[in-house]
Protein backbone atom coordinates (compact mmCIF):
# COMPACT_ATOMS: atom_id res chain seq x y z
CA UNK A 1 0.00 0.00 0.00
CA UNK A 2 1.33 3.17 -0.98
CA UNK A 3 0.78 6.26 1.38
CA UNK A 4 2.21 10.22 1.71
CA UNK A 5 4.29 10.03 4.97
CA UNK A 6 7.05 12.77 6.66
CA UNK A 7 10.02 12.06 8.90
CA UNK A 8 10.33 13.33 12.41
CA UNK A 9 13.11 13.09 14.83
CA UNK A 10 12.90 10.16 16.87
CA UNK A 11 13.30 11.90 19.78
CA UNK A 12 12.43 15.43 20.94
CA UNK A 13 12.45 17.52 23.88
CA UNK A 14 10.74 21.00 24.64
CA UNK A 15 12.46 22.72 27.40
CA UNK A 16 10.25 25.29 29.64
CA UNK A 17 10.33 27.90 31.73
CA UNK A 18 10.58 26.06 35.82
CA UNK A 19 9.20 29.34 37.48
CA UNK A 20 7.53 32.18 35.66
CA UNK A 21 10.10 35.04 35.58
CA UNK A 22 11.39 37.64 32.79
CA UNK A 23 13.25 35.61 30.12
CA UNK A 24 16.48 37.75 28.68
CA UNK A 25 16.34 37.21 24.78
CA UNK A 26 17.02 33.61 23.66
CA UNK A 27 20.43 34.40 21.17
CA UNK A 28 20.78 30.57 19.88
CA UNK A 29 19.18 30.29 16.28
CA UNK A 30 17.27 27.17 14.93
CA UNK A 31 19.69 24.55 13.50
CA UNK A 32 22.20 25.45 16.21
CA UNK A 33 24.35 22.37 17.48
CA UNK A 34 23.71 22.43 21.42
CA UNK A 35 25.25 19.19 24.24
CA UNK A 36 24.86 18.55 27.42
CA UNK A 37 25.18 21.57 29.34
CA UNK A 38 24.76 24.29 26.59
CA UNK A 39 23.14 27.32 27.91
CA UNK A 40 20.27 28.02 26.36
CA UNK A 41 18.26 30.73 28.20
CA UNK A 42 18.28 33.07 31.16
CA UNK A 43 15.37 33.52 33.11
CA UNK A 44 14.78 35.85 36.44
CA UNK A 45 11.89 34.27 38.60
CA UNK A 46 9.83 36.37 40.03
CA UNK A 47 9.31 36.01 43.95
CA UNK A 48 7.66 33.07 45.31
CA UNK A 49 4.38 33.28 47.58
CA UNK A 50 3.61 30.21 50.22
CA UNK A 51 1.80 28.84 47.40
CA UNK A 52 3.74 29.02 44.66
CA UNK A 53 6.53 27.42 46.99
CA UNK A 54 4.31 24.22 47.92
CA UNK A 55 3.47 24.02 44.58
CA UNK A 56 7.17 24.00 43.71
CA UNK A 57 7.94 21.46 46.21
CA UNK A 58 5.28 18.95 44.84
CA UNK A 59 6.70 19.76 40.82
CA UNK A 60 10.02 18.34 42.58
CA UNK A 61 8.76 15.36 44.00
CA UNK A 62 7.00 13.84 41.03
CA UNK A 63 9.97 14.70 38.93
CA UNK A 64 12.16 12.89 41.30
CA UNK A 65 9.60 10.14 40.85
CA UNK A 66 9.94 10.34 37.30
CA UNK A 67 13.39 10.14 37.17
CA UNK A 68 13.87 6.55 38.97
CA UNK A 69 10.78 5.79 36.89
CA UNK A 70 13.07 6.68 34.25
CA UNK A 71 16.37 5.22 35.67
CA UNK A 72 14.12 1.85 36.14
CA UNK A 73 13.05 1.85 32.34
CA UNK A 74 16.89 2.14 30.97
CA UNK A 75 17.77 -1.25 33.34
CA UNK A 76 14.77 -2.97 31.42
CA UNK A 77 15.56 -1.78 28.19
CA UNK A 78 19.76 -2.67 28.65
CA UNK A 79 18.46 -5.66 29.51
CA UNK A 80 16.36 -6.62 26.73
CA UNK A 81 18.93 -5.26 24.41
CA UNK A 82 21.21 -8.01 25.68
CA UNK A 83 18.60 -10.40 25.38
CA UNK A 84 18.29 -9.90 22.09
CA UNK A 85 21.53 -9.79 21.14
CA UNK A 86 21.99 -13.27 22.79
CA UNK A 87 19.17 -14.38 20.41
CA UNK A 88 20.81 -13.11 17.13
CA UNK A 89 23.93 -14.33 18.45
CA UNK A 90 21.90 -18.25 18.37
CA UNK A 91 19.94 -17.40 14.96
CA UNK A 92 23.27 -16.23 13.26
CA UNK A 93 25.15 -19.77 13.96
CA UNK A 94 21.67 -21.60 13.39
CA UNK A 95 21.49 -19.95 10.03
CA UNK A 96 24.97 -20.63 9.46
CA UNK A 97 24.69 -24.34 9.90
CA UNK A 98 21.05 -24.13 8.02
CA UNK A 99 18.98 -24.98 10.46
CA UNK A 100 17.12 -21.58 10.63
CA UNK A 101 15.65 -19.93 7.63
CA UNK A 102 16.76 -16.33 6.28
CA UNK A 103 13.28 -14.94 7.73
CA UNK A 104 13.83 -16.01 11.19
CA UNK A 105 17.33 -14.94 11.33
CA UNK A 106 16.27 -11.19 10.04
CA UNK A 107 13.73 -11.16 12.25
CA UNK A 108 16.31 -11.81 15.18
CA UNK A 109 18.42 -9.11 13.39
CA UNK A 110 15.26 -6.63 13.57
CA UNK A 111 14.74 -7.66 16.87
CA UNK A 112 18.09 -6.49 18.32
CA UNK A 113 17.73 -3.08 16.42
CA UNK A 114 14.66 -2.22 18.31
CA UNK A 115 16.15 -2.80 21.37
CA UNK A 116 18.96 -1.19 20.72
CA UNK A 117 16.62 1.78 19.80
CA UNK A 118 14.57 1.00 22.74
CA UNK A 119 17.09 1.90 25.33
CA UNK A 120 18.43 4.88 23.01
CA UNK A 121 14.98 6.15 23.89
CA UNK A 122 15.41 5.10 27.29
CA UNK A 123 18.71 7.02 27.75
CA UNK A 124 17.12 10.38 26.63
CA UNK A 125 13.71 9.67 28.48
CA UNK A 126 15.85 9.67 31.84
CA UNK A 127 18.48 12.42 30.98
CA UNK A 128 15.35 14.98 30.35
CA UNK A 129 13.78 13.41 33.60
CA UNK A 130 17.06 14.53 35.24
CA UNK A 131 16.62 17.94 33.70
CA UNK A 132 12.87 18.19 34.51
CA UNK A 133 13.54 17.16 38.82
CA UNK A 134 16.68 20.25 38.29
CA UNK A 135 14.72 22.07 37.00
CA UNK A 136 11.97 22.04 39.50
CA UNK A 137 14.48 22.24 42.32
CA UNK A 138 15.46 25.80 40.29
CA UNK A 139 12.51 26.98 41.47
CA UNK A 140 12.92 26.16 45.25
CA UNK A 141 16.48 27.00 44.85
CA UNK A 142 15.61 30.76 44.10
CA UNK A 143 12.94 30.66 47.39
CA UNK A 144 15.64 30.22 49.82
CA UNK A 145 16.09 26.35 49.60
CA UNK A 146 18.82 23.89 47.99
CA UNK A 147 17.88 20.76 46.97
CA UNK A 148 20.07 18.29 46.50
CA UNK A 149 20.74 17.87 42.60
CA UNK A 150 20.00 20.65 41.82
CA UNK A 151 23.40 22.49 41.27
CA UNK A 152 24.36 20.97 38.27
CA UNK A 153 21.57 22.73 36.02
CA UNK A 154 21.26 25.92 37.57
CA UNK A 155 24.03 28.00 38.07
CA UNK A 156 24.37 31.41 38.43
CA UNK A 157 24.31 34.36 35.80
CA UNK A 158 27.80 35.51 36.57
CA UNK A 159 26.38 36.84 40.04
CA UNK A 160 24.72 35.76 43.33
CA UNK A 161 22.91 32.46 43.29
CA UNK A 162 19.45 34.14 43.31
CA UNK A 163 18.07 36.25 41.00
CA UNK A 164 19.32 34.37 37.44
CA UNK A 165 18.97 31.01 36.23
CA UNK A 166 20.54 29.54 33.07
CA UNK A 167 18.17 26.65 31.44
CA UNK A 168 20.78 24.49 30.00
CA UNK A 169 20.61 21.97 27.27
CA UNK A 170 19.77 18.16 28.63
CA UNK A 171 21.35 16.33 24.95
CA UNK A 172 22.96 16.23 22.56
CA UNK A 173 21.60 18.01 19.65
CA UNK A 174 20.17 21.03 17.51
CA UNK A 175 18.15 23.46 18.17
CA UNK A 176 14.86 22.61 16.39
CA UNK A 177 12.88 25.17 17.18
CA UNK A 178 13.09 28.92 19.31
CA UNK A 179 9.38 29.55 20.69
CA UNK A 180 10.21 32.73 22.96
CA UNK A 181 12.97 34.68 20.85
CA UNK A 182 12.22 37.87 22.57
CA UNK A 183 12.79 39.16 26.11
CA UNK A 184 9.60 39.23 27.90
CA UNK A 185 7.78 38.12 30.95
CA UNK A 186 6.79 34.27 31.33
CA UNK A 187 4.56 31.96 33.21
CA UNK A 188 5.94 28.47 34.74
CA UNK A 189 5.41 25.89 32.19
CA UNK A 190 6.11 28.46 28.69
CA UNK A 191 7.87 26.14 26.13
CA UNK A 192 11.28 28.70 25.54
CA UNK A 193 13.33 26.08 23.22
CA UNK A 194 12.91 22.35 20.97
CA UNK A 195 15.79 20.24 20.63
CA UNK A 196 16.25 17.15 19.57
CA UNK A 197 18.76 15.16 17.04
CA UNK A 198 17.82 15.58 13.03
CA UNK A 199 20.00 12.58 11.97
CA UNK A 200 18.03 10.24 14.36
CA UNK A 201 14.91 10.58 12.55
CA UNK A 202 12.39 8.14 11.77
CA UNK A 203 8.93 8.11 9.58
CA UNK A 204 5.60 8.36 9.85
CA UNK A 205 2.58 7.24 7.76
CA UNK A 206 -0.92 7.66 8.48
CA UNK A 207 -3.23 5.14 6.86
CA UNK A 208 -6.58 4.57 7.08
CA UNK A 209 -8.11 2.27 9.74
CA UNK A 210 -8.40 -0.29 7.63
CA UNK A 211 -5.45 -0.76 5.85
CA UNK A 212 -3.48 -0.19 9.13
CA UNK A 213 -4.54 -3.20 10.18
CA UNK A 214 -2.91 -5.53 7.41
CA UNK A 215 0.56 -4.08 8.35
CA UNK A 216 2.86 -5.78 10.76
CA UNK A 217 5.83 -4.98 12.66
CA UNK A 218 9.33 -5.67 10.81
CA UNK A 219 7.05 -5.18 7.15
CA UNK A 220 9.53 -4.02 4.31
CA UNK A 221 9.02 -0.25 3.27
CA UNK A 222 9.86 1.48 0.25
CA UNK A 223 10.65 4.93 0.35
CA UNK A 224 10.05 7.47 -2.84
CA UNK A 225 9.96 10.61 -4.15
CA UNK A 226 11.71 11.87 -0.76
CA UNK A 227 13.98 14.63 -3.33
CA UNK A 228 17.14 12.57 -3.56
CA UNK A 229 17.98 9.77 -6.36
CA UNK A 230 16.40 5.89 -6.11
CA UNK A 231 14.80 4.69 -3.29
CA UNK A 232 15.64 3.99 0.42
CA UNK A 233 14.50 0.91 2.48
CA UNK A 234 13.07 1.07 6.10
CA UNK A 235 10.99 -1.39 8.07
CA UNK A 236 7.96 -0.48 10.06
CA UNK A 237 8.83 -0.60 13.66
CA UNK A 238 5.68 0.36 15.62
CA UNK A 239 1.82 0.77 14.62
CA UNK A 240 0.35 3.42 16.90
CA UNK A 241 -2.61 2.09 19.15
CA UNK A 242 -4.78 4.58 19.10
CA UNK A 243 -6.70 6.47 15.66
CA UNK A 244 -7.38 9.73 15.03
CA UNK A 245 -9.92 11.60 12.75
CA UNK A 246 -8.71 13.19 10.11
CA UNK A 247 -10.16 15.23 6.54
CA UNK A 248 -9.94 14.13 3.62
CA UNK A 249 -9.56 16.54 0.37
CA UNK A 250 -12.90 15.56 -0.25
CA UNK A 251 -14.58 16.63 2.87
CA UNK A 252 -14.87 13.40 4.03
CA UNK A 253 -14.34 12.19 7.59
CA UNK A 254 -11.61 9.10 7.92
CA UNK A 255 -10.12 7.46 10.75
CA UNK A 256 -6.12 7.48 10.08
CA UNK A 257 -3.46 5.56 12.23
CA UNK A 258 0.55 6.28 12.47
CA UNK A 259 2.51 3.39 11.40
CA UNK A 260 6.49 4.39 12.69
CA UNK A 261 8.79 3.32 10.51
CA UNK A 262 13.02 3.02 11.08
CA UNK A 263 15.73 3.64 7.73
CA UNK A 264 17.72 0.80 6.68
CA UNK A 265 19.41 2.71 4.48
CA UNK A 266 21.27 6.19 5.33
CA UNK A 267 18.66 8.71 4.93
CA UNK A 268 21.14 11.12 3.36
CA UNK A 269 20.17 14.89 4.08
CA UNK A 270 16.51 14.47 4.63
CA UNK A 271 15.87 16.44 7.89
CA UNK A 272 12.86 16.81 10.45
CA UNK A 273 9.35 17.36 8.92
CA UNK A 274 10.38 16.16 5.25
CA UNK A 275 7.38 14.86 2.81
CA UNK A 276 7.97 11.54 1.02
CA UNK A 277 5.93 8.57 -0.34
CA UNK A 278 6.34 5.18 1.56
CA UNK A 279 5.40 1.26 -0.06
CA UNK A 280 4.54 -0.78 2.32
CA UNK A 281 4.91 -4.37 2.09
CA UNK A 282 2.38 -6.44 3.35
CA UNK A 283 2.31 -9.22 0.92
CA UNK A 284 4.61 -10.23 -1.74
CA UNK A 285 4.85 -13.00 -4.19
CA UNK A 286 6.48 -14.69 -7.01
CA UNK A 287 4.70 -15.16 -10.34
CA UNK A 288 2.17 -13.20 -9.72
CA UNK A 289 -0.39 -12.09 -12.76
CA UNK A 290 -1.61 -8.45 -11.66
CA UNK A 291 -3.12 -6.19 -13.95
CA UNK A 292 -3.90 -1.90 -13.25
CA UNK A 293 -6.86 -1.94 -10.89
CA UNK A 294 -8.32 0.68 -13.11
CA UNK A 295 -9.47 -2.29 -15.58
CA UNK A 296 -11.75 -4.13 -13.09
CA UNK A 297 -15.41 -3.18 -12.43
CA UNK A 298 -18.04 -4.53 -10.13
CA UNK A 299 -20.90 -6.65 -11.81
CA UNK A 300 -23.28 -7.73 -9.22
CA UNK A 301 -20.55 -9.34 -6.33
CA UNK A 302 -17.92 -10.11 -8.78
CA UNK A 303 -14.98 -8.66 -10.33
CA UNK A 304 -14.74 -8.46 -14.18
CA UNK A 305 -12.40 -6.79 -16.64
CA UNK A 306 -12.37 -6.58 -20.93
CA UNK A 307 -10.38 -8.41 -22.98
CA UNK A 308 -9.50 -7.59 -26.47
CA UNK A 309 -9.88 -10.38 -28.63
CA UNK A 310 -9.40 -9.99 -32.01
CA UNK A 311 -10.17 -6.70 -31.84
CA UNK A 312 -13.57 -6.75 -29.89
CA UNK A 313 -13.91 -6.28 -26.36
CA UNK A 314 -14.69 -9.88 -24.22
CA UNK A 315 -15.95 -9.33 -20.66
CA UNK A 316 -14.24 -11.80 -17.98
CA UNK A 317 -15.11 -12.74 -14.45
CA UNK A 318 -12.01 -12.79 -12.66
CA UNK A 319 -10.89 -13.72 -9.75
CA UNK A 320 -8.56 -10.95 -7.32
CA UNK A 321 -6.76 -11.39 -4.64
CA UNK A 322 -4.39 -9.00 -3.13
CA UNK A 323 -4.99 -4.73 -3.93
CA UNK A 324 -2.07 -2.57 -4.24
CA UNK A 325 -2.81 1.45 -4.59
CA UNK A 326 -2.85 0.58 -8.59
CA UNK A 327 -2.45 -2.51 -9.42
CA UNK A 328 -4.36 -5.65 -8.66
CA UNK A 329 -3.43 -9.78 -8.18
CA UNK A 330 -5.82 -11.53 -10.58
CA UNK A 331 -5.71 -15.68 -9.39
CA UNK A 332 -7.86 -16.81 -12.42
CA UNK A 333 -9.68 -15.51 -15.24
CA UNK A 334 -7.07 -14.06 -16.98
CA UNK A 335 -3.84 -15.34 -18.90
CA UNK A 336 -0.66 -13.44 -19.32
CA UNK A 337 -0.05 -11.44 -22.15
CA UNK A 338 -3.53 -10.81 -22.79
CA UNK A 339 -4.77 -7.22 -23.42
CA UNK A 340 -7.31 -5.60 -21.40
CA UNK A 341 -9.08 -2.33 -21.75
CA UNK A 342 -8.29 0.47 -18.80
CA UNK A 343 -11.58 2.66 -17.85
CA UNK A 344 -14.29 1.07 -19.38
CA UNK A 345 -16.92 3.47 -19.86
CA UNK A 346 -20.37 2.98 -20.44
CA UNK A 347 -19.79 2.85 -24.47
CA UNK A 348 -17.66 -0.39 -23.83
CA UNK A 349 -19.74 -3.67 -23.70
CA UNK A 350 -19.72 -7.49 -24.64
CA UNK A 351 -18.50 -7.68 -28.33
CA UNK A 352 -18.24 -4.13 -29.21
CA UNK A 353 -15.43 -3.28 -31.72
CA UNK A 354 -12.06 -2.09 -30.40
CA UNK A 355 -8.88 -0.46 -31.28
CA UNK A 356 -5.83 0.24 -29.68
CA UNK A 357 -5.03 3.91 -28.93
CA UNK A 358 -1.55 5.17 -30.68
CA UNK A 359 1.14 5.91 -27.37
Amino acid sequence: MDEEGKTRVRERFVVAAPVAGRLDRITLDEGDPVKPGTVLAHLHPAPLDPRSRAEARARLEAAEAARREAAATVRKARAGLEQAARNEDRARRLAEAGTLSKQAREDAELERTTRAQELEAALFAERAADFQAQAAGATLMEAGEEPEGTQALVNVCGESIRGCLEMRCPVSGRVLRVYEESQRVVPAGTPLLEVGDPAAIEIVVDLLSTDAVKVRPGDAVIVEHWGGEGALRARVRRIEPSGFTKISALGVEEQRVNVIADFVDPPGPLGDGYRLEARIVVWEGKATLKIPSSALFRRGDQWNAFVVESGRARRREVEVGHFAAREAEIRSGLSPGETVILHPGDRIDEGVRVAPIAP
